[in-house]
């Protein structure tokens, strides 16, 4: 998932909104510059950073409707979000990496899960009210984020102020599943309420609660009280209600500015099994049974963060945050013809509570053609999981993993138009050897709205929690982590060209094109460790022995008029992997996939109406996967993805109404086939993608005192 993070938000498509410019003399003036803050010294407009980075903004986000990151993630070039149907959570699929190689962030913090901070984040639960914008990094962030941010990273960037003095937002939103729907025991159901403050120009305070209800999508499953053991009973989709809370204290004075946030999270998810028992006893008579299951996930995210000036005129920033997230599971029988819950057992089954600081210092020097910034953080980590042991026996692990980090970059402004972004990270870590990150980074800007970019890093990844402890012994099965395991080192390169233009008739254009490169070596997989003298069985482990490459162009265009917009992107990916599972090896020959995405937007200023579609496809993809002999060539079929929608304001923008379809092809499931060793013949099964096409009505209110 790596650079390869780079093709896809390359090609990140930008949508129209109300407050679109008129165009004025635009040979001569400039729009109005982003500013961006994720990997930057100081804020800074986007032109201006070294880094390439892809901002989706709040519109960006109300035009999709979206309600948390897999709805905006769904649409984006080289993007596939996961969705799973054993546990209810969806992740990211990059070019054969996973979300342990991408980091996510809110407010430059790593966001916890109960499996890692920052990484292989479950995107359904992380919601996106009171977003002021999403910036994304391609390439190797290890200087400015640590360790794992190998492929880049997301930055959820949160609304810390209001032109108004009392705000107050109300949202509901009703949604199909497919072709399942009623008010409420099918579809999705959203209420979302916000509330803020802001008595003066120094104090803010915000507040909101949002509910997700999501009642599961059965396509031809039975649901919860079907009793005959036909293999039809539970859902394709399992159901999923999420609550997410936050609030947010705020000051500023002159240079000074400090924020506390706090964010809960409590998700629920059900899952129903599809083969029915039968008992008998002298209470009851006959009765019918299934071994449920539920799953519990509770978040706890505080950050306090202050930045500030120092007399001497250095800059500062600082930020301390505690998380915890743990996920239960109920395991518990359902009677179906009483419809009662009995001899439920819950227990903990994965956990990770975290201390972490970061902080900056920055602007040494008065002149502004150099600055430079000392860094550090800290993270505290303790992981718990529930692992199996032999003879059925489960056993819980709780281990702590520490890290001390300090890292510097610098910005030399060798020109006006010519940049320079040195950096390096030095990480004494607790379990693995000390690591260490470099970056060097290129900006040349030309006459005529050319802009040159060039960077080299190295970053790393560390063992997951489960990749070190995990454990899974039971019937000749025996799969375990590995203490001994040494994190994944990586090397990365990127190039990029864009040009914009403006034109007489008002018309803005700009084409961008990027090439990328990245290798990980030592990657770790699960591979034969021993055979047990014992029992003669093979005893798995994971291992560092694999190796990655991959490499991409893309190129994005935009053409904007006066009240409408038109993206197009396409990308070229090639994925190498070297997988050693100590018995056979893969063929480590590049395997390509296309993809294209384009985006519409039109603005009818007198009907403040935005009319908008988005398209994306998703080309064939290939993978080695592991045979019982062999590593063998799996073939997924592409996809194509249309979504539309028509926003529309009502009482001087207090009504805020979007109606709308996603997934207008029907996606539901693609189709997966893999070559046969030896016969040559193929077979094949099918991979979840969607649930199929869905309509959706949100309605927004606004009171601005």
């Amino acid at each position: 998932m790596k650079k390869s993070i780079a093709v896809i938000f390359l090609s990140l498509p930008v949508f129209t909104g109300y407050s679109q410019q008129k165009a004025q003399d635009s040979l001569r003036v400039n729009p109005l510059q982003e500013i961006v803050v994720t990997g930057q010294i100081e804020p800074q407009s986007l032109r201006k950073s070294v880094f390439n980075v892809r901002v989706i903004s709040s519109q960006d986000i109300k035009n999709l409707a979206a309600n948390n990151l897999a709805d905006v993630l769904n649409q984006y070039l080289n993007i596939t979000v996961r969705p799973s149907s054993s546990d209810g959570r969806s992740t990211v699929s990059l070019f054969g990496l996973d979300g342990q190689y991408f980091k996510i962030l809110v407010d430059n913090i790593p966001l916890i899960g109960e499996a890692g901070l920052g990484n292989n984040a479950d995107l359904s639960q992380i919601n996106l009210d009171d977003i002021e914008q999403i910036e994304i990094i391609e390439g190797s962030m290890g200087v400015t984020h640590g360790a794992n941010a190998v492929s880049g990273v997301l930055n959820i960037i949160t609304k810390k102020g209001s032109r108004y003095k009392w705000s107050l937002r109300a949202t509901t939103q009703e949604e199909s599943v497919h072709n399942e729907f009623s008010l409420f025991d099918k579809g999705r159901h959203i209420q979302a309420l916000a509330l803020s403050y802001a008595p003066n120009e120094r104090w803010f305070f915000n507040a909101s609660l949002n509910r997700n209800d999501f009642q599961g999508f059965l396509d031809g499953k039975k649901g919860k009280d079907y009793f005959e053991n036909d293999a039809t009973r539970g859902y394709r989709w399992l159901p999923k209600e999420q609550w997410n809370a936050t609030t947010m204290l705020g000051y500023q004075k002159n240079a000074f500015r400090m924020f506390y946030k706090f964010q809960w999270l409590n998700e629920r998810v059900d899952f129903y099994n599809s083969t029915v028992q039968s008992g008998y006893s002298p209470t009851l008579g006959s009765y019918r049974y299934a071994m449920d299951k539920r799953y519990w996930t509770q978040r706890f995210f505080h950050n306090w963060n202050a930045s500030g000036k120092l007399e001497s005129g250095m800059s500062y920033i600082v930020s301390l945050s505690h998380q915890k997230q743990q996920r239960d599971t109920e395991n518990f029988r359902y009677y179906l013809f009483t419809q009662q819950e009995k001899e439920a057992v819950r227990q903990k089954d994965q956990s990770m509570e975290v201390l972490y600081s970061t902080g900056t210092l920055s602007n040494f020097f008065k002149s502004k053609k150099i600055d430079v910034q000392l860094g550090y953080e800290v993270v505290s980590n303790l992981g718990y999981s529930l692992v199996q042991e032999g003879n059925n026996l489960f056993v819980p692990i709780a281990k702590r993993l520490n890290n001390y980090d300090w890292f510097m970059s610098s910005e030399i402004k060798a020109t006006p138009s010519f940049s320079i972004r040195p950096g390096v990270r030095y990480s004494i870590q607790s379990q693995f050897d000390n690591q260490y990150a470099t970056f060097l980074g290129l900006r040349y800007l030309l006459s005529k709205g050319i802009e040159l970019r060039t960077s080299l890093g190295q970053s790393f990844r560390t063992p997951t929690f489960e990749e070190l402890y995990t454990k899974q012994i039971f019937d000749g099965h025996h799969f375990t982590g590995n203490e001994n395991l040494i994190p994944e080192t990586s090397w990365s390169y990127e190039m990029s060209a864009k040009k914009t233009s403006f034109l007489d008739s008002g018309l803005q254009v700009a084409h961008t094109f990027t090439a990328n490169y990245l290798k990980v070596d030592d990657r770790i997989d699960m591979a034969l460790a021993r055979f047990n003298a014992e029992t003669g069985n093979p005893e798995y482990e994971y291992i560092n022995i694999s190796r990655y490459q991959m490499w991409n162009v893309a190129t994005t265009n935009q053409f904007k008029g006066k009240n409408w917009l038109f993206n197009l992107g396409a990308s070229l990916v090639g994925v190498s992997q070297r997988i050693d599972n100590q018995v056979f090896v893969s063929d480590d020959r590049f395997l390509y996939t296309f993809n294209a995405n384009t985006s519409v937007s039109y603005t009818l200023p007198k009907w403040k109406t935005i009319v908008s579609a988005y398209y994306k496809y998703s080309g064939k993809t290939q993978q080695f996967i592991e045979s019982s002999a062999a590593y063998v060539i799996s073939e997924i079929d592409d996809s194509h993805w249309l979504d539309a929608t028509i926003q529309k304001n009502f009482f001087s923008n207090t009504l805020e109404t979007t109606i709308g379809a996603r997934n207008l092809f029907d996606i539901k499931n693609i189709n997966q086939t893999r070559t046969g060793e030896g016969a040559g013949h193929a077979t094949s099964n099918q991979v979840m993608l969607a649930y199929g096409r869905s309509f959706f009505v949100k309605l927004t209110y606004n009171l601005n005192l």
